[in-house]
């Protein structure tokens, strides 16, 4: 029964492709490319070079990791098929015939956006509202089920929040998550000094 709905609900969704055809091209790039968006917005709150983001990016790449394990082990116990192996679909990306369920794109946008929000309210809801246009695309371009997507979601959210609390609660987390950021910055300090400006902005945040 629940897999008749998602069924029916991935045909509404990708039905859209020939009814809706113009916006192809932006689900395309949504489905295909908008996470190298995460991975830049990774990049430079990093190098911005606060204690903040960096403390932010640690929990983001952890809780990543974490959930990208969770959607393996699923996806060995669990395998289902894509909906282009088994169904006719509008399928407008390629992609392999592997695990369909979760969705590791859903996963990693939303790990990413979920722990931004949690230091960084505003921006995070823009992230988040880009990690579900990804989701969304997913289905449209005809690669995943809305269960693959949703499952995703609730996973890099949990991972996310999960993580965050850890940090928040354990002093030995943040004492070794101190720790690694102050070794990594000594190195970078040797190839890339703090200017008067950098160091007034870390004292802000």
């Amino acid at each position: 029964m629940v897999l008749q709905l998602d069924y029916q609900l991935f045909q509404i969704i990708n039905g859209l492709a020939g009814s809706v055809s113009f916006l192809n091209p932006l689900m395309r790039f949504l489905a295909q490319h908008a996470e190298y968006l995460f991975y830049i917005g990774v990049i430079i709150y990093w190098f911005i070079r606060t204690e903040s983001n960096r403390r932010m990016i640690v929990e983001a790449l952890t809780a990543a990791c974490i959930g990208l394990a969770i959607s393996g082990l699923i996806g060995d116990f669990f395998y289902r098929d894509r909906p282009f192996v088994t169904h006719a679909v509008f399928q407008l990306i390629q992609h392999p015939a592997n695990a369909s369920f979760p969705s590791d794109h859903a996963i990693g946008a939303f790990v990413i956006a979920t722990t931004i929000w949690l230091f960084r309210k505003k921006e995070g809801r823009l992230w988040l509202a880009l990690a579900a246009c990804i989701a969304f695309s997913r289905i449209w371009t005809g690669v995943h089920y809305p269960s693959d997507v949703i499952a995703g979601a609730l996973i890099g959210v949990a991972a996310a929040a999960g993580v965050h609390q850890v940090f928040v609660k354990s002093r030995f987390a943040q004492k070794g998550q101190l720790v690694g950021i102050r070794l990594y910055e000594r190195i970078e300090h040797k190839i890339w000094p703090k200017t008067k400006d950098n160091v007034r902005e870390a004292h802000r945040t």
